[in-house]
């Protein structure tokens, strides 16, 4: 497949390249009863985009989810992940069902949540495509459970599979935390309406 092209509006933000990297972008988000039944369903075209338009208003930052499969790195970029609870300490993050890398990870038993740093916009791209050598040029080191931790993020949490739960067409997955730590990188990747964003564009 090829790579799709990454383009730049006038201001120099870097457009989401392809729908192929916003469907993977896509994640579960828990909603309060009373929602239109047509957004409930999600078979409704209009309103599905109307949920992704109103949902990219959240900014967040941009992770690279990572494990060891039959002594091979796999990995995925992920939007969807935050803390869960201080005792025991867990996180979750939400692959979709249709991932190809999640079904790995959960065999092996464990994941490294790497926080993507400044300028590391095209690793996130790498690891939200399918069917390519995703780690190729991109150094690591095994954390603390074997997973692999990318040089250059601004931080990172290695866990183990705490528990996994259906949500609709994605997983919930907890992890309880291993170990974690901070690099030097300054600034944090964000995403924000379809674009990379950074701290110092005011």
């Amino acid at each position: 497949m090829a790579d799709p092209v990454l383009a730049q509006d006038s201001s120099g933000h870097v457009n989401w390249p392809s729908q192929e990297l916003i469907e993977s972008f896509l994640d579960q988000f828990d909603f309060e009863d009373g929602i239109p039944p047509s957004v409930e369903d999600g078979t409704d075209p209009d309103s599905q985009r109307h949920f992704r338009d109103v949902l990219g208003r959240f900014a967040s930052g941009v992770t690279v989810v990572t494990s060891i499969s039959n002594g091979q790195p796999v990995g995925m970029t992920a939007q969807s992940f935050t803390s869960v609870s201080l005792h025991p300490p867990l996180v979750l993050f939400c692959p979709a069902k249709t991932s190809q890398a999640w079904p790995a990870m959960q065999r092996a038993g464990f994941f490294c949540v790497n926080l993507l740093s400044e300028g590391q916009d095209e690793i996130s791209n790498k690891f939200a495509r399918r069917g390519e050598e995703k780690f190729a040029g991109i150094p690591w080191t095994p954390a603390s459970t074997g997973a692999p931790l990318l040089d250059g993020v601004l931080g990172w949490v290695d866990c183990t599979v705490h528990a996994v739960h259906e949500a609709g067409d994605h997983y919930v997955v907890l992890g309880q935390v291993q170990d974690l730590g901070v690099s030097d990188a300054p600034h944090p990747l964000l995403f924000y309406r379809g674009q990379y964003h950074r701290t110092n564009q005011g």
